[in-house]
């Protein structure tokens, strides 16, 4: 059976690529971007399967009003993709009040408000998979991301959270963590803090450390995310790549030797 799709951030990256392979294969997709127009190619090629939505995530009633005409249109929503999101680069004392509180409405409130828009259709429906776009850096963090890193660590709580809440009412939630690849996020659609020179020898570390990495083909993720919504019980949480498998396995043995090394201390508290 073919499913509706409600993906948030669908004009480029990997809202735009899996929203042409859901069309692709037959389903219908609501596509969400600022700027609506940008998805007049993929109107042109599916018509009516299509209905771009024009959506700033930030905005909570904008949020209420696209999920309501999704609903209308396709009379179902079987999967909300909560893909928009940028990335934020910058040492944590250079971030400024608006640059942190913009990070987070986007990444984390966003997320909140059209999960919150989606789940009364959801729970009617009795079914229904959300899919949370998260990273890498809802794992593990690194320098000069800071409020990227915090943003994404909470939408993984939330998320964690939520699927408890809403798995016994027959919805499933996703967690999926990319690794590197090749999409905007750190190119155009990224905001960058202005430097401070105390953390020069910090910040060039961190640029030779991603110069020699090289970014994973993003278009390779489409058969991933609709074997992943197709499958009857999808896991918590799904990396996409290999290259998260190494650093977040260190992240946590690290955590847990510390933990562990620490705990005689812990204990007198």
């Amino acid at each position: 059976m073919s499913k509706t799709w409600f993906i948030t951030g669908a004009s480029r990256g990997f809202g735009r690529i899996w929203a042409e392979a859901a069309l692709a294969r037959g389903d219908s997709v609501a596509a969400t971007a600022r700027r609506p127009e940008s998805l007049r190619s993929l109107v042109d090629t599916y018509g009516e399967r299509v209905l771009p939505l024009r959506l700033d995530v930030t905005d909570r009633e904008a949020a209420a009003g696209a999920v309501q005409r999704a609903a209308d249109a396709f009379g179902r929503l079987d999967v909300v993709v909560n893909n928009a999101g940028y990335g934020l680069f910058g040492m944590v004392e250079e971030t400024t009040e608006e640059q942190a509180r913009a990070q987070l409405d986007t990444n984390l409130l966003g997320p909140l408000w059209v999960t919150q828009a989606a789940l009364p259709f959801l729970r009617a429906q009795g079914r229904g998979h959300l899919v949370q776009v998260s990273s890498l850096g809802g794992l593990a963090a690194f320098p000069t991301l800071g409020l990227y890193n915090a943003s994404k660590w909470a939408l993984e709580g939330m998320s964690e959270a939520l699927a408890q809440e809403v798995g016994p009412l027959g919805i499933r939630v996703t967690i999926v963590e990319p690794g590197p690849y090749g999409t905007d996020w750190s190119g155009t659609s990224a905001v960058h803090t202005h430097p401070l020179p105390a953390y020069g020898p910090v910040r060039e570390a961190r640029r030779a450390g991603a110069a020699a990495r090289a970014p994973q083909d993003p278009r390779a993720t489409a058969g991933v995310i609709l074997e992943l919504v197709d499958t009857d019980e999808p896991p918590l949480r799904l990396f996409l790549g290999t290259y998260p498998y190494p650093v977040v396995e260190a992240a946590y043995r690290q955590r847990l030797e510390t933990w562990n090394t620490w705990r005689p201390l812990a204990a007198r508290a």
